[in-house]
């Protein structure tokens, strides 16, 4: 039979929002960590609406590798974010989800117009890179609190988003 912990009254308490999460990462670093993990939620999505959106609009002799190779981009997008969102709700922290937020946490901005194939393949260069960028200081967040579950997506992340800006900067060269 298997020894089961025994929980301190103040562990044990329930609070107004269920059970308290006890999973060896304070409140306070869960906290911190979803905060890091909430820019890169509003980071993936801006590039993820991004390359979306040029996927329908690009035009040109590169139509038919573009509109393929962003399509397989977003794809990948739009399944990542979900994992994202996952973490900071498995950190104990409500997810953004709005256009308002994302817009106040992202670091990409937005295009305000329709731009030439090649700058669109600019743009996704930057935003990728940008993701990557924050990636990389939400991973450095996470490992020093030690928590593993983050730092695994943060660097799975940071190998898409550094490879898909490789491989549309060779489009350039």
């Amino acid at each position: 039979m298997a020894k089961t912990n025994k929980l301190d009254a103040k562990t044990a308490k329930m609070s107004d929002k269920g059970l308290p999460i006890d999973i060896g990462i304070s409140d306070k670093d869960r906290a911190t960590v979803s905060q890091e993990l909430s820019k890169m939620l509003a980071d993936s999505y801006t590039l993820y609406l991004m390359t979306h959106n040029f996927h329908w609009n690009v035009t040109g002799p590169l139509f038919n590798t573009l509109h393929a190779m962003f399509m397989t981009q977003y794809t990948e997008q739009w399944q990542a974010l979900d994992s994202i969102a996952e973490r900071i709700r498995a950190l104990g922290h409500y997810a953004p989800g709005t256009y308002a937020e994302y817009a106040r946490l992202s670091s990409i901005a937005e295009t305000s117009s329709v731009p030439s194939a090649e700058e669109m393949i600019h743009l996704l260069v930057k935003g990728n890179e940008a993701v990557a960028k924050t990636a990389r200081a939400a991973l450095r967040k996470a490992d020093e609190v030690d928590d593993q579950p983050t730092v695994d997506l943060l660097t799975q992340r940071l190998d898409v988003h550094e490879k898909n800006a490789w491989m549309l900067r060779s489009l350039l060269q």
